[in-house]
């Protein structure tokens, strides 16, 4: 499976005894895995399914999963509440009396708030138990789809990281190419500068002594090995089957370290030069790192 982006978006929708539902879950980048619920009134088990679910297919991530329901209009009875019509009618009477207002009409006592309520019988708890347990599958699928949208994400970085990784092994090879001719070009630069500060008296044997111990301090072999087997790791884990997001991260740490050290030792404009591209070209490929879970 290849690598996965943690931005998506899943939606699933359902129907059972009377109520229909709808599930959405969406995702952003973060460090860990952090899911947040939110559900209606009485449904509060649904918040275990949703991070259960959560857990199973993600490592990284802030997830959001709301659910939505609502119960079909006729499933609920009604009632006429005789004792709230019945204050209605008393507070109205001394009007009526004294014909400053016309009887009510039987529609608009009807429409008067709390005259008309609702009976919920319920669900008893066997029914209760399916209707969440059909939410609850509804819940894996939004979570399914999430999952198929932050892959979709991760096949795109994919490209856009390989690109970056190959594009850094192409600098490492420069500056490998570049820094071979390091040494001679020191000893030419001290020893026009030695014979300017010593005159005729400086000697070829102290020219060679003194650049050698240069070369030594502008040896970037080690830094250009280091950076090889970075961008073998890195293709390594792009490669790889798990959550690497952690582990890339890490990782552009490791090539920024030696690309800082490759440009501290450069003793040629060429080389400094490559070493400013590799540095800009690894800070890109971390800010893509950071979408990868």
């Amino acid at each position: 499976m290849p690598i996965s982006g943690m931005t998506g978006f899943g939606r699933a929708e359902g129907g059972q005894a009377g109520w229909t539902w709808a599930v959405e879950a969406r995702s952003v980048n973060g460090r860990n895995l952090e899911v947040r619920f939110r559900g209606p009134p009485g449904f509060e088990s649904l918040e275990r399914a949703a991070r259960d679910g959560a857990q199973a297919r993600f490592q990284r991530g802030n997830l959001t999963v709301g659910v939505t329901a609502k119960r079909a209009e006729g499933s609920a009875q009604v009632r006429v509440n005789v004792e709230q019509l019945e204050r209605y009618l008393a507070l109205g009477a001394p009007f009526m009396a004294d014909g400053r207002i016309a009887p009510p009409s039987l529609d608009g006592l009807l429409a008067l708030r709390g005259v008309i309520e609702a009976e919920d019988a319920g669900l008893d708890p066997e029914a209760q138990a399916e209707l969440e347990a059909a939410i609850a599958a509804s819940i894996g699928a939004a979570l399914d789809g999430l999952a198929a949208a932050r892959r979709e994400e991760g096949a795109a970085l994919l490209t856009v990281l390989s690109g970056q990784v190959d594009r850094i092994g192409e600098l490492t090879a420069q500056a490998n190419t570049v820094a071979a001719g390091q040494p001679a070009a020191i000893k030419a630069r001290f020893e026009a500068r030695l014979k300017e500060l010593a005159g005729e008296a400086a000697t070829e044997e102290r020219i060679v002594q003194e650049a050698a111990a240069l070369a030594v301090k502008a040896d970037v072999r080690e830094e250009l090995d280091r950076l090889r087997g970075h961008v073998d790791a890195a293709r390594g884990l792009l490669a790889s089957d798990a959550a690497v997001g952690r582990r890339l991260d890490f990782l552009t740490q490791e090539f920024m370290r030696e690309a800082n050290t490759l440009c501290s030792k450069s003793q040629a404009g060429a080389l400094t030069t490559v070493g400013l591209d590799l540095k800009a070209t690894i800070e890109q490929f971390r800010e893509q790192v950071q979408n990868v879970e």
